[in-house]
């Protein structure tokens, strides 16, 4: 058995349920990228791939993670083939794919979907979707992410693996090449599994209405929109989007605009 999770928070908490339960005890693979923002198109073809890379290097240009997208930390491809080389290797192999009801986690899952192609029978999902847990004060919650679930709680949720059906290996992948030929910027999740798109400015507006006519950190304004939005995304994400309205001169601006807490933002005076 191999776990596969979609952020890098889920391996500790799934690791913390192996010392209850040994028979969950297995290697946890992360898929790495945020297929909830980018551009998608062509990504079955080295140059969209590249075409990718080429935009995140962009978005994080100057700011806390500068350089990353070249690190090699961050290559699914690579991770994905490992795995099917896994599969390959040992028929009796297969994988429990662990999903929270959140755009991060459904988005990695299509883009994993589109790759596992002719591996029906041996993937399953474990998808928290609308299901009660118990917090570590024993009261219920739904919980967004897979991270914020205790370990005993994980011993209990492995009772919600399935078997991946056939008609899910035929739908989902079509579903990833919809949103793939759509290819807009920023993914949204509707409920259940049903994603939804928007353009690449889609949380301008609650950013610049979080910037005030006093100086702010840039840092304070994207913290604010992480904690008070309805919609929100990675803090990268919200530096970049932050930059780009700089740019347009729509705010006044001291310190060097780079990484967040170095620069200070405010409504533009008459």
């Amino acid at each position: 058995m191999i776990h596969i999770v979609f952020q890098e928070a889920d391996i500790a908490a799934l690791e913390k349920s192996f010392e209850l339960d040994e028979t969950l005890r297995a290697d946890i693979i992360q898929i790495k990228d945020d297929y909830a923002v980018g551009p998608l198109n062509n990504l079955i073809t080295e140059e969209g791939i590249a075409e990718r890379k080429q935009w995140w290097r962009e978005v994080l240009a100057g700011g806390d993670f500068d350089g990353h997208i070249d690190s090699g930390e961050v290559d699914d491809t690579a991770t994905v083939a490992a795995l099917k080389e896994k599969l390959d290797n040992d028929p009796e192999e297969f994988l429990w794919i662990w999903a929270a009801q959140n755009k991060h986690d459904v988005s990695g899952y299509y883009w994993l979907m589109s790759q596992l192609k002719g591996y029906q029978g041996r993937v399953f999902i474990l998808y928290l979707n609308n299901l009660p847990f118990l917090s570590e004060k024993g009261n219920l919650f739904y919980p967004d992410n897979l991270f914020e679930i205790p370990a005993k709680e994980f011993v209990k949720a492995k009772r919600l693996a399935r078997e991946i059906t056939p008609s899910e290996f035929e739908v989902d992948p079509d579903e990833w090449t919809k949103l793939c030929e759509e290819n807009r910027g920023v993914r949204l999740l509707e409920g259940g599994k049903k994603l939804v798109q928007e353009d690449y400015d889609f949380y301008d507006a609650e950013l610049k209405r979080l910037v005030t006519g006093d100086w702010q950190k840039a840092s304070k304004v994207i913290h604010n929109h992480l904690s008070k939005a309805k919609h929100t995304t990675g803090d990268m994400y919200l530096l970049w989007r932050l930059k780009i309205m700089i740019a347009m001169e729509m705010f006044d601006v001291q310190g060097n605009v780079g990484k967040m807490k170095e620069f200070e933002v405010k409504l533009k005076t008459a």
